[in-house]
């Protein structure tokens, strides 16, 4: 079951808000008072997916009710040095993933620019290609305590609510940031794998249909590393 936030701790800003005017994204086509799709983002590194990142789409668009979920694999996170996969690598794997939720596009978007893109572009050029005044951002817990180090983001915070995956224990600083910034949902996903740990050699938790893929890849490469 999602975990409802108690509604008067949530912020302003959240999901809940009523939309006018002055609220519309310079892209929309929408009039005041008009309803719009409720489509999110999830972007990140996929560096592998895994069965974590697909519970994490498929509660989504069960618990928010999404009409559409972009998977944006990105082209290098500007929080990383890098990545292990190459960028077509990633996105050849997500779309085998992820496309089997009906509602689901995976973007190449940025992957084509061929450079770090920063949360705030991306939200703001899907914001206007979908013509909506407001998206759902999806992010792990972990991530919701770097918001500060985002580029932009008080910028972003009134474009979006977010949508975070939590697993475990979540401590006093997690409960902090949900007073401090527009969260709408939280989505508890039990799933004890992180890709850094499929990296380093725990290939539980993998997708069927890439397990042995991804067990060859990271296989060489830690074989090669150890050299």
């Amino acid at each position: 079951m999602e975990e409802k936030i108690p509604q008067p701790n949530l912020p302003t800003g959240s999901l809940d808000k009523n939309f006018s005017s002055s609220n519309l994204s310079p892209g929309s086509n929408l009039s005041p008072g008009e309803t719009f799709p409720k489509i999110a983002l999830f972007g990140g590194s996929f560096d592998p997916p895994h069965l974590g990142h697909l519970e994490v789409a498929r509660r989504a668009i069960e618990e928010a009710k999404l009409d559409k979920l972009i998977i944006l694999p990105a082209y290098q996170n500007p929080l990383k040095k890098g990545s292990s996969a190459p960028p077509e690598l990633r996105f050849k794997w997500c779309k085998r993933v992820f496309t089997q939720l009906p509602q689901v596009e995976v973007s190449r978007w940025e992957i084509d620019r061929g450079r770090v893109t920063y949360s705030y572009e991306a939200i703001d050029h899907f914001l206007q290609r979908e013509g909506v005044p407001y998206l759902y951002f999806i992010l792990g817990a972990d991530n919701l305590l770097q918001l500060e180090k985002w580029k932009n983001i008080d910028k972003i915070l009134p474009k979006i609510g977010l949508i975070v995956a939590t697993r475990g224990e979540l401590g006093e600083e997690f409960h902090r940031a949900l007073e401090k910034y527009p969260v709408s949902h939280l989505i508890k996903v039990d799933i004890p794998i992180s890709s850094t740990q499929i990296r380093r050699g725990d290939f539980r938790y993998l997708p069927p249909e890439l397990l042995p893929e991804i067990k060859e890849f990271y296989g060489v490469e830690r074989a090669g590393q150890a050299d």
